[in-house]
């Protein structure tokens, strides 16, 4: 189990250096976007799609590093009016059928990153959509891991998302 975890932790600090990347990335490129428009009155044709996929990124590993940080949404109205050995176990149930429903989305952004694939879609420069759709089947295959983690880990603590 404490390699499971230590691979988690692995992909914590890959995803978030991903982030950071993505976002610098993403500031560099509008703000070229802007002075390229306002100065040069031109601007790169695929600039805007571009970002438009970046954002698609930065969005799906932050709600992967969401699950792994318990900060995900989380809608706990009747938890707060159960006893706790209860409380413990609903949310066990509830992390074990949010992995198996992370996991059928998995399933199902592999089946359409494949049928872009097969289609031989472009998105722009020449670069097929497909690539840029890997994050949907990772980052729900990662999510699925995470509540499976979860639901197995039986720690409540570590299981609860902490409210601001």
């Amino acid at each position: 189990m404490e390699l499971i975890k230590s691979l988690d932790r692995l992909f914590e600090k890959i995803e978030g250096s991903l982030i950071v990347l993505l976002l610098s990335l993403m500031i560099i490129l509008s703000f070229g976007q802007m002075i390229s428009r306002n100065l040069f009155h031109q601007s790169l044709v695929w600039g805007d799609t571009l970002l438009r996929q970046l954002v698609l990124w930065t969005g799906f590993l932050g709600a992967s590093l969401a699950v792994q940080k318990n900060k995900h949404i989380s809608i706990d109205i009747f938890s707060n009016f159960m006893p706790p050995a209860l409380k413990k176990k609903v949310l066990i149930f509830t992390h074990f059928v949010t992995a198996i429903i992370s996991g059928f989305l998995a399933w199902a952004a592999w089946s359409f990153m494949q049928f872009e694939r097969e289609s031989e879609s472009v998105l722009f420069l020449d670069l097929p959509v497909w690539i840029f759709q890997t994050i949907l089947p990772y980052s729900f295959l990662i999510i699925a891991f995470r509540f499976l983690l979860k639901s197995v880990g039986n720690n409540s603590s570590e299981s609860h998302p902490t409210n601001p």
